[in-house]
């Protein structure tokens, strides 16, 4: 198809049109919407893998709005009544075909593209690490949109009635939320009891993806070629429809997308631990001395690298050999609803938790001793901790003074009046005493296993 085709194809088809839908409905969405695209270390324009998976996760609607605008596209034919005299020329079917599906492909892969890129340029400016493994999953995305126009308009030509564009964006929304609300989810329980629901291979027939919990957490391959091989069943189903002339080519057309739904079931991960995955390269850590982040974070050392050291000092000198030895972004990811797991020789810290994001220099140095003292043992993916108090208390013991931390769940005010009781009364005991009772409170944090309060009481529940 040379350019003067595509020029002609542009003018009579509905493709740019479909393109300009997508493209500023998209933009729309993620710049006048306040949610969690826009949050933390996971924010779409923070990292390339969180670009490339919230950009995905807009396809819920986008993909529905392909498949109609599709089907509109396939029915010009039936609407301009040339239908039979467009079979009586010698140019062949699929000739005519190609160019129709190939402009308006274009178009809305372009769309989706110029989305990407007005990501991609913000993350550019903001990041120290530039890789190509988010790559994948915005190429599999823009395939999602060309494999489900070229359905649309099959179907929209195999059956030419006004309510078929409505009918079939309906049906790829009400597929889609299929996928992520009962079919595509399996329920399970974590150790601690609690009932979650995680995404199953089915799930992977739907062209979004999970809402992003974590920068280092990627698409496994198998996910990629699984859903490739789909979508290019959909997108051979869509054009065999689409040069089909009889009831039973048709009936022929429907063999690439069932073939390929077997196929991809066979390939996509059965295992829910093996749809997402940890990044490896993106996890691997960047150190200055014992001060370590993931190279995804890796512009953020400069600043961490001072504050940590001296956070491990401060913490040797109050707790002797029971200090930690090192300051760690936590690479481990967890299932959602499960119990953090932390470690007696290493600070761990997470760059989205509240108290440390929102700290820095001295603030950053007692954010730190917090963590090391008292991590938290809020389930992975919930939200709120009921230890802020215990973090105000065991900071201020190493350092000297009480003061409540920025950024915490829970007002300074709220902090201070849960805390400065059982400061005064910790305060007053002797230093062996308080020492005892300190190491019984991180103990407990660490574990998960106890009541941080009911330590620092000497084992009476205040």
């Amino acid at each position: 198809m040379n350019v003067r085709v595509l020029r002609i194809e542009l003018k009579r088809s509905v493709a740019p049109w479909a393109g300009a839908v997508v493209l500023t409905s998209a933009l729309a969405f993620m710049y006048l919407i306040d949610g969690a695209h826009w949050r933390g270390a996971t924010a779409w324009t923070a990292q390339w893998t969180p670009l490339a998976l919230w950009t995905r996760g807009l396809l819920f609607y986008l993909w529905p709005l392909a498949v109609g605008l599709g089907a509109l596209q396939g029915m010009r034919d039936h609407r301009s009544k040339m239908s039979e005299l467009l079979t009586t020329t010698s140019r062949p079917a699929w000739h005519r075909a190609a160019t129709g599906a190939g402009t308006t492909a274009i178009t809305l892969a372009s769309a989706f593209a110029l989305l990407v890129l007005q990501g991609a340029v913000q993350v550019l400016a903001g990041t120290g690490y530039t890789h190509l493994g988010w790559l994948p999953i915005s190429l599999v995305g823009a395939l999602f949109l060309v494999a489900g126009t070229v359905l649309g308009m099959g179907a929209g030509r195999a059956l030419p009635s006004a309510l078929t564009p409505p009918a079939l964006a309906m049906g790829a929304i009400v597929f889609t939320a299929l996928m992520h609300m009962s079919l595509g989810r399996t329920q399970t329980t974590t150790e601690t009891g609690i009932a979650i629901t995680e995404p199953n291979r089915i799930s992977l027939l739907s062209p979004t993806v999970e809402e992003v919990r974590d920068v280092l957490l990627t698409l496994s391959a198998s996910v990629h070629v699984g859903q490739t091989i789909w979508l290019l069943g959909m997108a051979a189903t869509g054009f065999a429809l689409l040069v089909a002339a009889t009831p039973r080519a048709r009936l022929i057309a429907l063999t690439p997308v069932l073939a390929g739904l077997a196929i991809a079931l066979l390939v996509l991960p059965s295992d829910s631990r093996r749809i997402y995955v940890v990044d490896e390269a993106a996890a691997e850590l960047v150190c200055d001395g014992p001060v370590c982040v993931t190279k995804t974070h890796q512009a953020r050392l400069a600043d961490l690298a001072g504050p940590g050291k001296e956070a491990l000092r401060l913490l040797r000198g109050a707790l002797g050999s029971q200090a930690p030895v090192s300051v760690r972004e936590n690479t481990a990811v967890l299932p959602e609803g499960s119990t953090p797991q932390w470690s007696r020789e290493t600070v761990l810290f997470d760059f989205d938790d509240d108290i440390i994001a929102a700290a820095e220099g001295e603030e950053l140095t007692r954010a730190l001793i917090a963590k090391g003292m008292v991590p938290g043992c809020t389930p992975v993916g919930w939200s709120g901790t009921g230890e802020a108090a215990a973090q105000s208390i065991a900071a201020g013991w190493v350092l000297g003074d009480l003061k409540p931390l920025d950024g915490a769940l829970y007002s300074s005010s709220d902090q201070l009046a849960d805390a400065r009781p059982l400061w005064k009364k910790l305060k007053a005991l002797p230093r062996a005493e308080q020492l005892s009772r300190i190491n019984a409170m991180r103990a407990a944090a660490l574990s998960c296993k106890g009541d941080t309060y009911d330590a620092l009481n000497g084992g009476a529940y205040r």
